[in-house]
């Protein structure tokens, strides 16, 4: 499949990291470009040309919806890349105590309840478009190494990831009918806004990590992924691991 401009790409978490240089890179393809993140993040954004920026939860049905509809105005929605998400810490039971059952549910809900909430939007919208090679549309999720290395404390990010990448095939398959496809990226530790408050000693040791290239993955590579997802048809119902072959330790 290739983008043209009459194609849109909605990004969710669209305004920073892995989500912005999705947007870059979509934008450089020719495509349309819907940001759906949350409201104080839309509105440091600068007005831009083929872009849509909305403020919203992704667990919100009607305000995912919000940004269907938008694309769907600007053009034919073609491709979504799901990159909202948080990572909150927090271990089952340590010297705070018991994890606080909302706090994982929370992580729950918005990594896994909220990327599936875009999932199904989409695939809706997706299914009334004419095939492009094939393709009526594809949708991306983002898992992480956690799904498979979770450390101490992350117990609820490693199953919202894991969930993540376990719901791919499913829906891969439950949406082959329809010509839409389904694969997931599962990024090792990238500099994004979450890593850049770590002190330089953090950072170097994350990067020791990495058996090659020894540094942290940039968010323009995850774009670069999206793309050469976008253009390989063959590309469906799979977990890709981006992460320079990094496997966690425990801590």
């Amino acid at each position: 499949m290739q983008l043209t401009d009459t194609d849109v790409v909605l990004v969710t978490g669209g305004a920073s990291g892995l989500g912005a240089a999705t947007v870059e890179s979509a934008l450089a393809a020719g495509a349309q470009v819907v940001i759906i993140d949350l409201p104080d993040a839309v509105a440091a954004l600068p007005e831009r040309e083929r872009v849509t920026a909305l403020g919203a939860d992704v667990r919100d049905e009607g305000q995912v919806q919000d940004g269907v509809d938008a694309a769907q105005r600007a053009g034919v929605l073609r491709v979504v890349v799901n990159c909202a998400g948080v990572a909150t810490p927090g271990r089952i039971f340590g010297k705070r105590g018991t994890l606080p059952l909302d706090d994982f549910r929370r992580v729950v809900e918005i990594n896994l309840v909220g990327t599936f909430n875009v999932l199904r939007l989409a695939a809706t919208a997706m299914a009334g478009n004419e095939p492009s090679s094939g393709d009526r549309g594809l949708i991306v999720m983002t898992a992480s190494v956690a799904a498979y290395d979770g450390q101490i404390g992350q117990a609820a990010y490693a199953a919202s990831k894991g969930g993540i990448a376990a719901l791919t095939i499913s829906a891969a398959r439950d949406l082959a009918e329809q010509q839409i496809r389904v694969m997931t990226i599962a990024p090792g530790v990238m500099e994004t806004p979450m890593m850049a408050g770590l002190p330089e000693k953090a950072r170097t040791t994350l990067e020791a990590l990495v058996p090659h290239p020894a540094r942290l993955g940039r968010p323009s590579e995850y774009a670069l992924l999206v793309d050469q997802l976008i253009a390989n048809p063959l590309l469906n119902g799979e977990v890709i691991r981006l992460d320079g072959a990094l496997r966690m330790p425990p801590r």
